[in-house]
């Protein structure tokens, strides 16, 4: 890539005319980022037409309307009391027919009245509004005749966000590509065809220009899974790369056979192939890059316990990396029972350990005495050091950053790692965004776990579910009880945590509360206290927070409100919180009354399989990739222009094309750049 074309990519968007820093600053927190190739990453998301028609009769409610109109008179808005009556400017098409301009903001009453003078032709173009009269609101274009390509035919319309205009994306569009058009044409072939299809994608004629099945659609998508699979190529040859590796350890002491002695169960196959993996990892020159992906409840833990002792056997330590200090704690209440059974020396590190108990955890580890900590991000702080860290396990892998994981293996020297994933990723996806891992699932559940019997209920029934919740209750079940919001809102109709919470304790005793927005010791603390048995919560209503890590085995019922708008993935995790003992557990699935015909067909997936790489595959073909694996999971992949549905060929042939790219030729090193899978000239 040329320096000129790499420093304007590089500029930052409060340079262009007409925008700012104001404006930039809006545009960094819709783009994620400020610079013209973060706009260009921006492509728009549908084209309103506004071609010039004769006739309103032409032309449908809530239709776009481009249309010549000769201004009648003025009827200025009138105010009562606080409120004021809109301005209604009076206008007739062609044909005469009676077509209604309105205003409601009186503060730019006398700019409207002069745009719109009484005898004059003006072409208007807006939304047409459905009612007896037709009626413009706010038009999006008011020009003179002569003026007419002012208003352009095809209007490309970006994803917005708040304060910046229509108008002004356009502005910026127009002005970016005019300055570019020098600045590649005399590039590497494939990247003047990636800069030629980026720029047909900002000017569509058509909304089929922006289909994912268009032709500049799919090079776009293309070049993209090329630069991505690129990348992976490179990370696996580097890790692979014989001055990455180490000297293999040497096994000291005996522990596996003691370890699968003292279990009370009997590991599943999936498990057991799982562990065998891990083994034949670490016997290897190069370190372990490992990722094993298991359904809710399907025993990732054990894995990573067996993993552990197995580096125990060697004499180094192990971390288990939890995104929460109730994750952590869970973690360590399951696992510590089992390492003082086989004489190892088990601790927790969390932010909350202080003084001289944190000083203690510190000179334990840093002695080797801890074989095995579990902890949060606290464990790769600057003051914590070990004496010889050879496993990183990373649960919910997903939940840390790039970043994180590096600093926590650079606590050791080329630790091996394996990461845990709780969320099902489709077999067709594993090796497109885990190229650079090896992969292990584990599809089973542990024996005498039974399937969750799920239903959805209409919310009108609330009532009967309710009375049925009572029986349950008095036998001794525990219930969590999901809603989506925490405060009631005027926007949405959604049901609040809080409202629930409140209803629910006139009928039953001991309800608890938990969401988002309580400190985090008071939420933990009723958390502990609904997974006691002896304690007398038996309803927790919470919000999302339980989505992930809250392990309660006499749980067995699962409410969620307003289930359709939840996605499937979420939908799974949440109900994957009961099913977790050997009783019969159940998920009501709450629905509203203006549930959408989609948000129904997810109720049934859910309501039809438990298997959660069937509701991963269904979930994409229905919202696919970019959604699914967009910002909410942020450690994952977020495309700008793939389609799983419609790229489905595509993750295979750019993974092929990668093979041949590791020894990458600069036009693929500037595809890693644009994309951001890689740094390039310094930057």
């Amino acid at each position: 890539m040329k320096r000129e074309l790499f420093d304007f990519l590089n500029t930052d968007l409060q340079f262009i005319r007409g925008v700012g820093p104001v404006l930039a600053a809006r545009f960094n927190d819709l783009l994620g980022g400020r610079r013209i190739l973060d706009f260009l990453l921006h492509i728009p998301s549908y084209v309103k037409n506004r071609d010039i028609v004769d006739t309103i009769d032409s032309v449908s409610p809530g239709e776009i309307v481009t249309i010549n109109l000769l201004v009648k008179s003025h009827k200025p808005g009138r105010s009562f009391g606080r409120r004021r009556s809109p301005t209604r400017i009076i206008c007739a098409d062609k044909m005469g027919k009676q077509v209604v301009i309105q205003f409601f903001n009186s503060n730019f009453l006398d700019y409207w009245l002069k745009k719109l003078p009484v005898g004059a032709w003006r072409i208007v173009s807006g939304k047409l509004e459905p009612g007896r009269t037709p009626t413009i609101n706010h038009p999006d274009f008011i020009e003179e005749p002569q003026n007419v390509a002012n208003i352009p035919r095809f209007q490309a319309i970006y994803p917005a966000g708040e304060g910046i205009t229509q108008k002004t994306f356009a502005n910026v569009r127009t002005q970016v590509f005019e300055k570019m058009r020098g600045l590649y044409e005399d590039a590497d072939s494939h990247i003047v065809e990636f800069f030629d299809a980026l720029r047909a994608a900002h000017f569509p004629e058509s909304n089929s220009d922006l289909m994912a099945n268009s032709d500049n659609i799919v090079k776009l998508a293309y070049f993209e899974l090329l630069a991505h699979q690129t990348a992976i190529a490179i990370s696996r040859r580097a890790r692979i790369n014989p001055t990455n590796c180490r000297v293999v350890r040497a096994k000291k002491y005996d522990l596996m056979d003691r370890f699968y002695s003292e279990l009370p169960f009997d590991l599943t196959n999936a498990q057991k192939r799982t562990v065998q993996d891990i083994a034949q990892d670490l016997q290897k020159a190069t370190p372990m890059m490992r990722l094993v992906q298991g359904d809710v409840g399907c025993g990732k833990t054990m894995v990573a316990m067996a993993a552990m002792v197995m580096m125990a056997e060697f004499g180094a330590q192990t971390v288990l990396l939890a995104p929460t200090d109730t994750l952590a704690n869970q973690h360590y209440e399951k696992l510590k029972p089992m390492c003082e059974k086989l004489g190892l020396v088990c601790d927790i590190l969390t932010g909350r350990d202080k003084g001289v108990a944190r000083r203690e955890k510190l000179t334990s580890l840093r002695s080797g005495r801890t074989k095995f900590v579990v902890g949060t991000h606290a464990l790769f702080s600057e003051d914590v050091i070990y004496k010889d860290l050879g496993l990183v396990i990373i649960d919910e892998q997903h939940r840390f950053g790039v970043a994180q994981r590096d600093t926590m293996r650079a606590k050791g020297n080329n630790p091996d790692v394996l990461a845990l994933s709780a969320t099902p990723i489709p077999r067709t996806l594993s090796m497109t965004m885990y190229g650079d891992m090896d992969v292990s699932i584990i599809n089973e559940k542990p024996a005498g776990r039974l399937p969750i019997k799920t239903t959805k209920l209409s919310v009108s029934r609330i009532n009967d579910l309710i009375a049925r919740l009572r029986g349950q209750v008095a036998a001794g079940a525990k219930v969590f009880w999901v809603c989506p919001l925490v405060q009631e809102s005027e926007e949405s109709d959604m049901t609040a945590a809080v409202a629930r919470h409140d209803e629910l304790k006139q009928v039953f005793s001991g309800v608890g509360l938990v969401h988002g927005q309580m400190p985090k010791f008071e939420r933990d603390a009723v958390m502990s206290e609904f997974a006691n048995d002896n304690s007398n919560m038996k309803i927790l209503v919470a919000t999302t927070v339980i989505e992930v890590g809250i392990d309660v085995p006499r749980a067995s019922i699962i409410v969620i409100e307003n289930a359709e708008r939840f996605g499937l993935a979420a939908l799974h995790q949440l109900r994957g919180r009961v099913g977790r003992g050997n009783t019969q557990s159940y998920c009501i699935l709450l629905f509203g009354n203006n549930v959408s015909p989609d948000g129904l067909k997810r109720l049934d997936v859910l309501c039809e399989t438990d298997d959660g790489f069937v509701i991963a595959e269904q979930d994409l073909m229905m919202r696919g990739v970019g959604e699914l694996l967009g910002t909410r999971q942020s450690g994952w992949i977020n495309y700008h222009f793939v389609d799983y549905k419609q790229h489905r060929d595509l993750f295979k042939l750019a993974t092929r094309a990668a093979a041949d790219m590791v020894d990458t030729e600069d036009w693929v090193s500037d595809l890693m750049y644009i994309f951001g899978r890689t740094t390039h000239l310094g930057a």
